[in-house]
């Protein structure tokens, strides 16, 4: 069964048999399935899922933080010791799924550099 592109993006998993690994390390896309074999030659995520990570991610530990100094005041080493780890895990994580998001809309959609719609 051919998995939906949240499943891809969550799971990591091949977007064409939904069995195999996307990626071969943290955030590097595998060169191909090794259950079905599809190359991932077709793989050019660019940088979008990286601008939406950086806004996403900077908007929301920026609100928390603000919220924090606003309710109790701590130390500058209390918002480093919580802040850089969360940020961190969240934009490693965030950017793993939007990548895996983009990879599998672009195989769903069969995209591909430089054309338009036909």
């Amino acid at each position: 069964m051919t998995p939906t592109v949240v499943q891809v993006g969550i799971t990591g998993c091949c977007p064409r048999c939904g069995k195999g690994r996307l990626f071969s390390s943290v955030l590097e896309p595998a060169k191909s399935c090794v259950n079905c074999g599809l190359d991932y030659g077709f793989i050019d995520s660019g940088d979008g899922p990286a601008v939406f990570v950086i806004l996403i991610v900077g908007f929301f530990v920026t609100a928390m933080a603000m919220t924090l100094q606003s309710a109790i005041d701590p130390p500058l080493w209390v918002h480093m010791v919580l802040w850089i780890p969360i940020v961190t895990l969240l934009s490693i994580w965030s950017l793993r799924f939007s990548k895996a998001l983009m990879i599998a809309l672009q195989y769903k959609t069969n995209a591909k550099e430089g054309e338009l719609g036909k």
